[in-house]
């Protein structure tokens, strides 16, 4: 089975990651506890975590506020009404636009029940997820992570956590995936409150040279 978190245990989860490593107990003294992120599980997230893949935050949310605009719900049916052009009009490459095609098939067609998933473990739910075109791993984490709040998912294809991850803690730029997530073994089974101590480290202002209390 699996576990989550969610309000009522995710500051006790950080405090339990940060008495295990120094360099998580680190980001807590200096930036506070981070946001706990969360989506609602909809057809419109997971669109927006289509649009989210390989751009910034920022044009992924300009292009749902579009599609927004222009089928003022975004559902499965409404979205398969629009021409490609429309799509177009709205940001959406020719690629994503297939993909959000490809999902709104699957959900109106109950290959995919976002309300069932709720009750799914991770793997079972990756392999769906990554059976539609247009879905992969990193997709996948972040709707377990922000969308159904399982505990130990490590988003290995996130260059801002792996970004992080090497920052905190002073490793080599070209250390490879497998070895980053032994790395991540240590903070089983917890392993997205570590991720999400990440992002927000990562997200944190940097301060200038020399007023930084961190390791390396």
């Amino acid at each position: 089975m699996f576990e989550q978190f969610s309000h009522s245990n995710y500051h006790s989860i950080c405090d339990q990651l940060a008495a295990g490593d120094p360099d998580l107990a680190l980001i807590i003294q200096n930036h506070g506890y981070p946001p706990l992120w969360s989506r609602p599980n909809t057809f419109e997230t997971l669109v927006h975590i289509i649009l989210e893949q390989q751009v910034s935050l920022a044009s992924a949310l300009s292009a749902l506020n579009k599609l927004r605009e222009r089928v003022q719900e975004i559902t499965p049916v409404r979205v398969l009404l629009l021409t490609d052009e429309e799509f177009k009009a709205c940001y959406c490459s020719r690629q994503k636009t297939a993909y959000i095609k490809y999902l709104a098939e699957a959900i109106i067609s109950g290959q995919i029940d976002l309300e069932a998933m709720e009750q799914m473990p991770d793997d079972v739910i990756r392999a769906k997820l990554t059976a539609l075109k247009g879905i992969g791993n990193w997709t996948t984490d972040v709707y377990l992570m922000f969308v159904l709040q399982h505990a130990d998912v490590f988003p290995i294809g996130d260059l801002a956590a792996v970004n992080a991850l090497k920052r905190v803690k002073n490793l080599p730029k070209d250390i490879t995936k497998e070895e980053l997530l032994a790395v991540t073994e240590q903070w089983k089974p917890y392993r997205t409150v570590a991720a999400m101590l990440l992002w927000h480290y990562y997200l944190a202002p940097r301060p200038p040279k020399g007023g930084v209390k961190k390791k390396g």
